[in-house]
């Protein structure tokens, strides 16, 4: 079932920071304030799951929404209208790229008229859409190789080379020398590749080739290759005309572009501070992560009149899925100094929108803050927490525990849809301490595992049932995962 999957994918979503021990919390999987989810609710929810695996990340899930639907809830019930969320900020960085966009075409100016020649001369050196099939014997140089030792290589690759010219089979040349040896095995076959597919000195070499050229010597950062061309499949230019031309007129555009954001760093002169990279990846680590004031403003990249802040950096990784924040906290400095910079390549941008009249007046901003308001609060209706069913002076805390735990039953059963909060979720949790314990996971693992083993039949039980599938008297029937 489609939400049961949406569910698994929003397990990697984990914004808490996991709290161990067990002081104040023994029977409990999360806290909210004075709201608490305990042990026995999550496995009442869980154990009658079955095609949900019993495992950490969906327990955390589960919690996450816990956490994220009883914050909803009590904004809701303090404020029926969400005035008290400031949503402009997230207003504001979808209303940026427009502004970017209409920046670029108004100043942008580029001659994308192309005559069919043109087109066509362009269309013969570039090749695209070309494949081609290939075989290379590859020399490594050693670890930490001196001159001498490079030299070395290279006349023995020489050497190969002009036997292959000779007339030698290529195919065994590479099984005998190649150190590659997941090619040297087919005889040195790198298979058909496009353009992008490979190395670039090695692709240079092979689309510039016809079938049956041996390369000269090619320098990559793997070593020395030889390559032989087998194949060469270049489609037509009539077929290619229409597509190709878009290609290249995007591509001018692009290069205008980038003239254009040169021009304007060249001005300011950005620089990445010395600790950014350990700043940036500690929040991509753990988004939610509260700052001080102060920690807020801190720059990570500085420029003449202006700087990208570590609060600036955090709104927009709160903004980016999952895969992103790991991929910074797998990225190299270098990767994470180029994304750094164009953040600061965006706000030099934005501020030279708004220098050219681009900015919406504050009554466009307000008018897509209050209707980014509604959609809030139709999210808050569909999950059910609009409208509490709160019981004459009953305190508040019981009917939105209620109203959270249907909801998240309705999730889990397949009667509603996963509903993220996405970055909102973020600004719930700045109001509000929250925590999701290791402990009380445990215990649900724990009680879920044992429940779902008590309903599996035995070995005994299911002995000449023929072909194993009957479920034993009494056990609930298992729903489709499909």
């Amino acid at each position: 079932m489609k939400t049961r999957w949406t569910l698994l994918a929003l397990s990697g979503l984990t914004m808490l920071a996991a709290c161990g021990g067990t002081d104040n919390h023994a029977g409990l999987v999360a806290r909210v304030g004075k709201q608490t989810f305990t042990v026995d609710q999550a496995v009442k929810l869980l154990e009658d799951q079955e095609n949900l695996p019993n495992q950490d990340n969906v327990v955390r899930a589960v919690a996450e929404l816990w956490v994220d639907y009883t914050l909803l809830a009590d904004e809701v019930a303090r404020d029926s209208t969400l005035k008290s969320i400031d949503l402009e900020p997230l207003v504001r960085q979808q209303i940026e790229p427009q502004m970017i966009f209409q920046l670029r075409d108004s100043v942008i100016q580029v001659d994308t008229a192309i005559s069919d020649a043109e087109l066509k001369k362009l269309y013969d050196q570039e090749a695209p859409g070309a494949r081609v099939k290939a075989s290379h014997i590859l020399f490594s140089y050693p670890d930490q190789a001196t001159e001498a030792q490079k030299d070395s290589v290279r006349k023995e690759a020489e050497a190969v080379r002009r036997r292959a010219l000779a007339g030698e089979s290529f195919a065994a040349l590479a099984r005998q020398y190649s150190q590659d040896p997941g090619s040297a095995r087919q005889g040195g076959e790198l298979g058909t590749f496009g353009r992008g597919d490979m190395v670039r000195p090695v692709e240079e070499a092979a689309f510039s080739m016809e079938p049956g050229q041996i390369s000269d010597i090619v320098e990559s950062p793997y070593g020395l290759h030889i390559i032989r061309l087998e194949e060469k499949d270049v489609p037509g230019f009539d077929q290619m005309r229409d597509s190709f031309r878009v290609q290249v007129q995007n591509e001018r555009y692009a290069v205008a572009e980038s003239t254009y954001v040169a021009n304007l760093e060249g001005k300011v002169h950005p620089k990445v501070v010395d600790d950014a990279v350990s700043v940036a990846k500690a929040i991509a680590k753990d988004p939610a992560v509260r700052l001080s004031g102060r920690a807020a403003d801190r720059p990570l990249v500085t420029y003449e009149g202006g700087a990208v802040t570590v609060g600036e950096y955090q709104l927009v990784v709160q903004s980016r899925p999952e895969q992103f924040r790991q991929s910074v906290q797998q990225a190299t400095d270098e990767q994470i100094d180029t994304f750094l910079k164009s953040l600061a390549q965006r706000d030099l941008l934005v501020d030279e929108a708004k220098k050219a009249g681009l900015e919406p007046p504050q009554a466009r901003v307000d008018s897509l803050v209050a209707q980014a308001r509604q959609q809030l609060l139709a999210v808050a209706q569909e999950i059910g927490l609009r409208r509490l069913d709160q019981a004459p002076g009953e305190d508040l805390a019981p009917a939105v525990g209620r109203a959270v735990q249907q909801a998240l039953s309705d999730i889990l059963t397949g009667a509603k849809d996963v509903v993220p909060l996405g970055q909102i979720s973020y600004q719930l949790r700045e109001e509000e301490p929250a925590s999701i314990f290791d402990d009380g996971v445990g215990q649900v693992l724990l009680k879920v595992g044992q429940i779902r083993a008590a309903r599996s039949p035995s070995p005994a039980d299911t002995a000449g049932q023929g072909g194993g599938g009957a479920q034993p008297t009494g056990a609930p029937d298992r729903p489709n995962g499909g």
